[in-house]
């Protein structure tokens, strides 16, 4: 039978990974740090079955990573460093010193791990992939401070200054421009650099924005999942950067774990990079108004004249890819409100969540006022 390790089990994305690995017939065994943002007090989820296997372990640690990696076949390297604060190094320190020392157990100790599968993010595309009448594809760095607070949203043309338009990002190119994405690329370089040249398979799955049951509401990356729902349960407007119309791909998290799952099983997979979303960009203020439909609130969303430092424009990705292995979404963002709110509601959330992650940003800078 089949043993995996998930590192960042615990989490998101990890919880539900080993939920599809249990129902495969796996074994499971999660190593978390139970570390904020993402979590509170240490203390392991109740939303983890009774079957997995829980270690405390923190990915910074060759010793932990060398006793939760006895016995196990594969690996889904999931644990990672999110946030919107510059703290760069801590960045580095978990996302790529971290898959550095799994990759360097696995060599130095001659593990037989079948696959890793390396998560990484659609950030490492920068501000993505556009059109340019005059200059065709073009691949723009990030947004200039004085255009955002000139209130000009959409990026222009690197050669000509023009008007472009948005494309879906293709797994043929990145340009990480922060140090979250430059942080999850180099995940990506490790796992399939140093995995190929001592025969650890790997795969990198580029996540578009993860949504569902269990992201954190006390963690400020969570996004608008969490600020819409939470501030509609409240009664309250929910705030929308820049004009609201900057598209997003928005993926559920079962599907991610059932692609999580093919690819550790698909050889075909190996050594390849895959777009993993939900197959269509949908608007900010789209998925406001989805928010109050799904929840019955429908409260009208409030321009906050504000705009996230370093954020992207427009974030659809191909997922072309990965349809070519048999993959494809099977859930909405509708389902991942639904699910969402009804988990939230299970929750004892305190009212400041929706306040102190925007009063951090505000103080470090990443979120700035409009003019």
């Amino acid at each position: 039978m089949t043993k995996v390790l998930i590192a960042g089990g615990a989490g998101f994305i990890g919880s539900h990974t080993a939920d599809a690995a249990l129902a495969q017939g796996w074994r499971v065994r999660v190593m978390d740090a139970l570390l904020p943002p993402v979590h509170e007090g240490e203390v392991w989820p109740d939303f983890l079955p009774k079957e997995v296997e829980k270690f405390k372990g923190d990915v910074r640690n060759a010793e932990d990573w060398e006793k939760a990696l006895d016995g196990v076949d594969c690996v889904f390297h999931l644990a990672a460093y999110q946030d919107l604060l510059p703290n760069f190094s801590r960045f580095f320190h978990v996302n790529t010193v971290g898959t550095s020392l799994l990759y360097e157990i696995i060599a130095k100790k001659k593990l037989p791990i079948r696959k890793v599968v390396v998560a990484s993010s659609q950030f490492v595309y920068g501000e993505g992939k556009y059109r340019c009448e005059r200059d065709g594809v073009v691949f723009p760095e990030f947004r200039d401070a004085k255009d955002l607070a000139k209130r000009q949203w959409d990026p222009l043309c690197p050669k000509c200054r023009g008007m472009v338009k948005p494309l879906e990002l293709t797994e043929d190119h990145q340009n990480p421009r922060n140090q979250y994405s430059i942080s999850k690329y180099t995940q990506e370089l490790i796992g399939l650099r140093l995995g190929l040249l001592h025969n650890i398979p790997t795969v990198a799955m580029r996540y578009s924005i993860v949504q569902g049951a269990r992201q954190s509401f006390c963690n400020a990356y969570s996004g608008v999942l969490r600020i819409f729902t939470l501030k509609n349960l409240a009664g309250e407007p929910a705030p929308v950067y820049e004009d609201g119309k900057q598209l997003r791909d928005y993926v559920h998290v079962k599907d991610v774990a059932r692609a999580n799952l093919l690819v550790m099983e698909n050889e075909k997979a190996n050594w390849q990079v895959f777009n993993v979303g939900g197959g269509r960009g949908y608007t900010v203020l789209e998925f406001a108004d989805i928010v109050g439909e799904v929840l019955g609130t429908k409260i009208p969303p409030k321009l906050s004249g504000e705009y996230r430092l370093g954020d992207t424009r427009h974030s659809v990705s191909d997922i072309s890819k990965l349809r070519a292995l048999g993959w494809q979404p099977t859930l909405t963002p509708r389902d991942a409100i639904a699910e969402y709110a009804a988990w939230i509601r299970t929750q004892n959330v305190d009212r400041k969540y929706m306040t102190e992650a925007e009063r951090v940003l505000r103080e470090a800078g990443v979120l700035q006022k409009s003019k």
